[in-house]
């Protein structure tokens, strides 16, 4: 039986986040972080806020509790699925799969939005014609790259996954653009969602299947943080790779 419903989680705040907003705090033009993108793992928080997200999954009724968990490898992402299901009690396969990472940032990784316009001037106007959504920085990656990764990865669960329910934890961009893609926005809406209500660190959405639907989902819910507020964890909005800075590390 295909997938009838999926859990979204981005990763809990990480010490790639905390670095990329001392760095805009400072108004430097590096972000120093601590590993390569990869490698870079949650911070204190952002294990508490995994750990919230475990809870809300282990209140779900037993019907609507995930049974596989597809994975970023990124660390920081599967940090958050680990720690996640660890809370709620059930053992899960873990499905890793690369098209989950982070967006590429190419030659711009590292930068905050000052360091790219010091370093790269040419392509701080490159982006500012092209817009934010088709901009591929050199030897990385645009919104409309990801969103491919992304179509890919959701056909895979709808036509092969042997589970209903599968959760996916991954990053900002990834998780806003199986939105785009369950809801078919365009450009204009994607981007107005973003700057409007961008994902925060451990926040959920939901999609469903809906055979009415153009797409086959529908988002039944959009950047939940209240399993964060009732436990009285901070909540942080901190950008990653689909924001204007360089690399948030989403």
């Amino acid at each position: 039986m295909p997938a009838t419903s999926i859990i979204l989680v981005r990763h809990g705040q990480s010490e790639g986040n905390v670095a990329a907003e001392s760095a805009e705090r400072e108004q430097l033009e590096r972000i120093a972080v601590p590993a390569r993108d990869p490698d870079i793992t949650l911070s204190e928080l952002g294990r508490e806020q995994a750990g919230a997200v475990g809870r809300w999954l282990g209140d779900l009724p037993e019907d609507e509790r995930p049974q596989i968990a597809w994975t970023s490898p990124y660390r920081r992402a599967r940090e958050t699925a680990e720690i996640a299901l660890d809370v709620m009690g059930d053992r899960l396969t873990f499905r890793v799969d690369e098209r989950l990472r982070d967006r590429d940032m190419g030659i711009t990784d590292m930068l905050t939005g000052a360091g790219i316009r010091a370093a790269h001037p040419e392509e701080s106007e490159r982006r500012a014609w092209l817009g934010k959504f088709y901009y591929r920085p050199p030897g990385g990656e645009s919104w409309a790259d990801v969103a491919q990764r992304v179509r890919a990865v959701l056909t895979d669960i709808a036509n092969t996954e042997r589970h209903d329910r599968v959760l996916v934890t991954a990053h900002d961009v990834v998780i806003l653009l199986f939105t785009y893609v369950a809801e078919g926005l365009d450009e204009e809406a994607v981007l107005e969602r973003a700057r409007t209500d961008g994902l925060k660190n451990a926040a959920i959405c939901r999609l469903h299947r809906d055979e009415e639907s153009p797409t086959g989902w529908v988002v039944s819910d959009y950047n939940i943080d209240t399993h964060l507020r009732d436990l009285g964890v901070e909540v942080t909005s901190q950008p990653g790779a689909s924001d204007e800075v360089g690399a948030g590390r989403g």
